[in-house]
C-alpha cells in the first residue's frame, strides 16, 4: 500500500479541491442544471429532443479540456441506448495491477412541483454555499469531481493506479443499458480492484459516510379498467364497483395499511447481524436527526406528525433493510376543480417497490404482477406493467462486500484528514443497479460508494441541492483514498 498524504500534501490535495469546485466545476453544474436531461422513463423522446446528448457532450468536452497526462476518453452510442461516457487515465507512479473504476450518471429525474420561489429544476440557484436544481447533487457532479480528484494526485506527484470512468445516462430509469455496455466494455475496464460511486448519499455533512448497502426496487403501473366510459355515479354507485376501492384492495394483498408493512415474506429478508450492530453505532451518532431531517408538514421537529418510528435504530432499518410501497403517481383522476359526480371508468397508480438488499429484483417482479393480477374481484381487467427490458425487470440491491484493511485505514484517515471526524457507515434507501451488476462481475473488488446526498438535499423532489463545501471535502478525500490503492 502506497504510505498515507503528509499534512502538506493534504492540505494541497485540499486547496486542489477547493479551486477546482469554485473555478471550473460549479459553472459546470450550473451549465448543467438548466438542461432539461429527463430520463428516458420520463423523457419518451430523449433522442430526439436531445437533452441527454447535450449533457453528455459538455461532460465529455470538460474532461478533455482538462488535458489530464495519459487521458483517453470516448464516448459510446450503441443503436438504441443513451450514451455513456468511457475514460480511461494510465497510471502514474503506483505499481498497483489493478483498476479503480469512477463511476456516475448525467441524466435527471423529473421536474416535481414545491419549488420554493426563486428556485426550479432548471432553473440554478448558488447560494450560501448550496447550488440548487435538478440533478446537480443526483449525480451531475460525480465525473468532475472524479477527474478533479485524479488531477489534485498529479498535480501533487502523489501516486494513483490505472483508473477508468463509466458515466451512464439511464441511471433514473434503473440503468437498463448499462449491462449492455459494460459487457462491450469488460475487456476494456480491466481488473477492477476499486470502485468508487459518487452517486450515493451521507448522513451528515460532517464527516465522510460510506455506503454499506442499497435498496432494490420494482416499479411499474398497476391500472383497473372497470368501465368502458364514465357513468353517473348517483345511477351506478352500488351497482358498478369503484375502481379506485378495487385497486385499494388489491393493494391490501401487498401491504398492512395500518402499519405499512409489506405482507409476502418473499419481498423481506434477514437482515446481517453486522448491518444492524453498523446501524446502531450510526443512530448513535445522527439520534433523531434521522426521522427529523425530513420536511414535515407541521414543522420540522415533527410537531403533531409522528414518523413511523421515533427510535433512530428502526427508523435507519426500516428505510434500508425492510420493504416499502410508495404510490409515485397516478391517472384517471379528473382535476379538483372538473371532478363532476361521475363513476371513473378506470384508476392507475405507479408503484414504487423499495426491496431489501438481499432480495433479488427480477423475481420480486415476477411475483408482484401474480399477486396484483391474479383473481381479480369482480372479474375486473387488472395490469400490472413493471419498469425495464424483457428479462431485467426490476432492480436487484446491493449489500457491501466485507472491507479490506487497506480501505478501511484509508477512509478513516480520508476522514479524519479532510473533515476531522472518523468515517462513519451508513445504509441507503435508494437503489444504484450498477452496484449489483458490478459485484457479480468483479466480486473481488472493493467498493467505496458515497456521495453528497446529506440532510435536506432533497434529491428527486423539489428544492434539490447540492451542499458544496462537502463536495469539495469528498472530492479530496476520495484522492487520497485511490492514492492509497495497493
Amino acid at each position: 500500500m502506497n504510505a498515507p498524504a503528509r499534512p502538506a500534501e493534504a492540505a494541497a490535495l485540499s486547496a486542489f479541491a477547493d479551486r477546482a469546485w469554485d473555478e471550473r466545476i460549479v459553472p459546470a453544474l450550473i451549465d448543467y442544471i438548466a438542461v432539461p436531461a429527463k430520463s428516458p422513463m420520463f423523457d419518451a423522446d430523449w433522442a430526439r429532443n436531445g437533452y441527454i446528448d447535450r449533457v453528455v457532450r459538455d461532460a465529455a468536452a470538460w474532461v478533455e479540456g482538462r488535458q489530464l497526462p495519459g487521458l483517453k476518453l470516448e464516448v459510446l452510442r450503441l443503436e438504441g441506448r443513451t450514451p455513456v461516457i468511457f475514460f480511461e487515465v494510465a497510471a502514474s507512479g503506483s505499481t498497483s495491477k489493478d483498476t479503480v473504476l469512477l463511476y456516475g450518471h448525467l441524466d435527471k429525474q423529473p421536474e416535481f412541483s414545491g419549488w420554493r420561489p426563486g428556485l426550479g429544476p432548471w432553473t440554478p440557484k448558488y447560494d450560501n454555499g448550496l447550488l440548487y436544481g435538478r440533478g446537480g447533487a443526483d449525480d451531475g457532479y460525480a465525473v468532475y469531481a472524479a477527474i478533479t480528484a485524479i488531477e489534485a494526485l498529479q498535480s501533487q506527484g502523489l501516486p494513483h493506479p490505472r483508473c477508468v470512468g463509466l458515466i451512464e445516462s439511464c441511471e433514473e430509469s434503473g440503468s437498463s443499458d448499462l449491462p449492455v455496455y459494460i459487457d462491450a466494455l469488460k475487456a476494456r475496464l480491466g481488473q477492477v480492484g476499486l470502485v468508487v460511486c459518487l452517486d450515493s448519499g451521507a448522513g451528515n455533512y460532517d464527516q465522510l459516510w460510506l455506503t454499506t448497502s442499497l435498496r432494490g426496487m420494482v416499479s411499474g403501473v398497476l391500472k383497473v379498467e372497470i368501465l368502458s366510459e364514465g357513468v353517473h355515479s348517483g345511477d351506478s354507485s352500488g351497482v358498478v364497483p369503484s375502481s379506485f376501492r378495487i385497486l385499494r384492495h388489491l393493494l391490501d394483498r401487498l401491504e398492512d395499511s395500518a402499519t405499512g408493512r409489506l405482507l409476502p415474506q418473499s419481498f423481506h429478508c434477514e437482515i446481517p447481524t453486522a448491518r444492524i450492530e453498523q446501524t446502531r453505532a450510526t443512530a448513535a451518532m445522527l439520534q433523531d436527526e434521522v426521522w427529523k431531517r425530513f420536511p414535515w408538514a407541521c414543522g420540522a421537529d415533527g410537531g403533531a406528525t409522528l414518523p413511523t418510528t421515533t427510535d433512530p435504530v428502526q427508523a435507519l432499518l426500516n428505510r434500508t433493510w425492510r420493504p416499502t410501497l410508495s404510490v409515485t403517481g397516478a391517472e384517471g383522476f379528473p382535476e379538483l376543480s372538473n371532478a363532476g359526480n361521475v363513476l371513473r371508468p378506470c384508476t392507475a397508480f405507479k408503484l414504487s417497490l423499495r426491496l431489501p438488499p438481499l432480495v433479488n429484483g427480477h423475481e420480486a417482479s415476477v411475483k408482484l404482477k401474480a399477486l396484483l393480477e391474479d383473481n381479480a374481484p369482480y372479474n375486473a381487467r387488472v395490469t400490472f406493467h413493471p419498469d425495464g427490458r424483457a428479462g431485467a425487470l426490476g432492480a436487484t440491491g446491493w449489500n457491501a462486500p466485507e472491507l479490506s484493511p487497506w480501505l478501511e485505514t484509508a477512509l478513516n484517515g480520508a476522514s479524519n484528514t479532510f473533515f476531522g471526524a472518523p468515517v462513519g457507515y451508513i445504509g441507503q434507501g435508494g437503489t444504484i443497479p450498477l452496484m449489483s451488476m458490478l459485484q457479480q462481475g468483479f466480486p473481488q473488488a472493493q467498493m467505496m460508494v458515497c456521495g453528497v446526498l446529506g440532510p435536506k438535499s432533497n434529491a428527486h423532489g423539489p428544492n434539490e441541492f447540492l451542499h458544496v463545501p462537502y463536495g469539495k471535502k469528498l472530492t479530496a478525500a476520495v484522492a487520497q483514498v485511490i492514492s492509497a490503492c495497493p
